[in-house]
C-alpha cells in the first residue's frame, strides 16, 4: 500500500497525519488495536477486532476471523503458496488508523532530524542504525544517495523523522547535482535538529571547507551535533585531537565521535537528539518505518546491486525505475525495472556479453528484494538510452528528483 498523498497538519496542540481524502467517519473505527508486522517502507500491519465479524478491508479482499481466546486476528483468505519466510500480513493505508481519538503525552518529544555531510562519509549507515534495519542503500563507492531517504524512529514516549540527504556536492556540474543540492538545503533548513556527519580519516580543516562552500549546514538557529564518523580506522588519540579540533572550529553544538559501521557511539547520538527535539505528538504510526511505498525501495535495491557490480561512471549515469509490480495470488509476483542510461555503449557495458552481467545483476537484485517483501518475485530488467538524462530538468522532476518522497 502506497503511502502518498499525505499532508501533515500542525496545530497549537501538536500534528494531525492524516490522508487527505479521509472523512471522519471512515477514520473512526471504534476501540481497534494495531501490531506491527516488521515489514520495512509500508504500513504492514494485523488488525484485531473485539466484534468477531467477516468484513472488507484495503484492496476488496475478504479476510477471516481465527477463533481464539484473545480477540481475533484477522488474515488474508488466500490459496496457498510457498514463501521465503512467511506470509506478509495484510496491508492496511493510514486511513485505518484512528486520529481523532489520539490521547497524546504532553512528555512526548518528536521533530525532524537532517543528516548532512560529504559523499561516503556514513550518513546512510548511521541512518540504517539509528532505525535498527536497512532503509539506505549503502556501498564503498561516495554519492550512493540520490533521493532523500525519509526514516523513521519511534519509542513510547518519542519520535524521530530523519532524511539522509546526498552528499554535499561544492561543485555541482550537471542539473542532478543542482537539484540533488537544493533538496540537501531545504532538509537542513526544515530540520529541528541537524547531524553533520564527517568522515574522521579526513583533515578537519578540508572537510570543514568544503562543508561550508556555498552550503548552510551548521547554523546557531537549530541544535547541530556533529558526528565524527568512522573512529574506528583510527587510533584513540587521533580521535581524541581530531574531536577537540572540531569543537573549538566545527560551529556544532557538541562532537561525538562513533563508528557507524560497527554501531558504535551511535546510542550518545540518539540519546542527545532526545534531548533536543521539541515537545510534540508523532507525525507518523509509530509501527512504521518510512513514507516511501515498497516500489521505491525495490528501485533502490537494484541501483545498490549496480554500484557494487559495475566500475567507473556506470553506476552514477544510472537511473532506476519500476515500470510494473503486479502483485499475484497464485503466480510469483511481476516486477518489471527499467534501468536508463545516457549512452548506447553505456547500454552494451551493463548487458555484458551474451546479457550474462545484466542476468548476474537481475539476480543479485531478485534475492534482495525476495529478503525485502518476504515472498518470490520474478524480475525482468530492461535497458533504456535516454541521452543526457541528467541534464533533462523534466526527465529528473519525472524521477523525484524535485523533492518528492515517492519518486516511483
Amino acid at each position: 500500500m502506497l503511502l502518498e498523498g499525505v499532508t501533515t497538519v500542525r496545530s497549537c496542540a501538536g500534528s494531525v497525519f492524516r490522508q487527505p481524502s479521509c472523512s471522519s467517519d471512515s477514520l473512526s473505527r471504534g476501540a481497534e488495536s494495531l501490531q506491527q508486522s516488521g515489514f520495512l517502507g509500508t504500513a504492514l500491519l494485523r488488525k484485531e477486532d473485539g466484534a468477531g465479524q467477516r468484513r472488507q478491508v484495503t484492496r476488496g479482499l475478504m479476510v477471516r476471523a481465527l477463533k481464539e481466546a484473545k480477540p481475533p486476528v484477522f488474515i488474508l483468505n488466500k490459496p496457498e503458496r510457498k514463501p521465503v519466510a512467511e506470509e506478509r500480513k495484510p496491508l492496511l493505508s493510514l486511513e485505518d488508523y484512528d486520529f481523532d481519538n489520539l490521547v497524546v503525552d504532553p512528555n512526548h518529544r518528536s521533530g525532524y532530524v537532517a543528516l548532512v555531510g560529504r559523499p561516503n562519509a556514513g550518513k546512510s549507515t548511521l541512518l540504517n542504525q539509528i532505525i535498527g534495519q536497512k532503509l539506505s542503500i549503502v556501498t564503498n563507492k561516495p554519492q550512493t544517495t540520490r533521493h532523500r531517504i525519509l526514516g523513521i524512529c519511534s519509542g513510547p514516549d518519542f519520535q524521530m523523522v530523519l532524511y539522509d540527504t546526498p552528499g554535499v556536492i561544492p561543485k555541482q556540474i550537471r542539473k542532478l547535482d543542482e537539484m540533488m543540492m537544493r533538496n540537501v538545503r531545504t532538509a537542513t533548513l526544515n530540520a529541528d535538529c541537524v547531524l553533520v556527519v564527517v568522515d574522521a580519516c579526513q583533515q578537519p580543516e578540508e572537510v570543514m571547507s568544503m562543508l561550508t562552500d556555498g552550503e548552510t549546514l551548521v547554523t546557531d538557529s537549530r541544535p547541530t551535533l556533529l558526528v565524527l564518523n568512522k573512529r574506528d580506522l583510527l587510533k584513540p588519540g587521533e580521535i581524541a585531537k581530531k574531536k577537540e579540533w572540531f569543537e573549538q572550529n566545527g560551529g556544532a553544538t557538541e562532537v561525538i565521535a562513533v563508528s557507524a559501521k560497527r554501531g558504535d557511539g551511535v546510542d550518545q547520538v540518539k540519546e542527545w537528539l532526545l534531548g533536543r527535539l521539541p515537545y510534540g505528538p508523532a507525525y507518523y504510526p509509530k509501527d512504521i518505518v518510512s513514507e516511501h511505498p515498497e516500489r521505491f525501495f525495490v528501485a533502490e535495491i537494484l541501483r545498490e546491486k549496480i554500484f557494487i557490480q559495475y566500475r567507473q561512471e556506470i553506476p552514477y549515469v544510472c537511473q532506476v525505475n519500476v515500470v510494473n509490480y503486479m502483485e499475484r495470488r497464485v503466480h510469483k509476483d511481476y516486477i518489471q525495472l527499467e534501468i536508463v542510461v545516457e549512452k548506447e555503449g553505456q547500454k552494451g557495458i551493463l548487458l555484458g556479453k551474451g546479457g550474462q552481467a545484466l542476468k548476474m545483476l537481475a539476480t543479485a537484485a531478485r534475492l534482495d528484494i525476495e529478503d525485502f517483501i518476504g515472498k518470490e518475485v520474478f524480475v525482468e530488467i530492461k535497458v533504456k538510452v535516454k541521452e543526457d538524462w541528467r541534464e533533462n530538468e523534466e526527465l529528473l522532476d519525472h524521477y523525484g528528483y524535485s523533492g518528492k518522497l515517492s519518486p516511483q
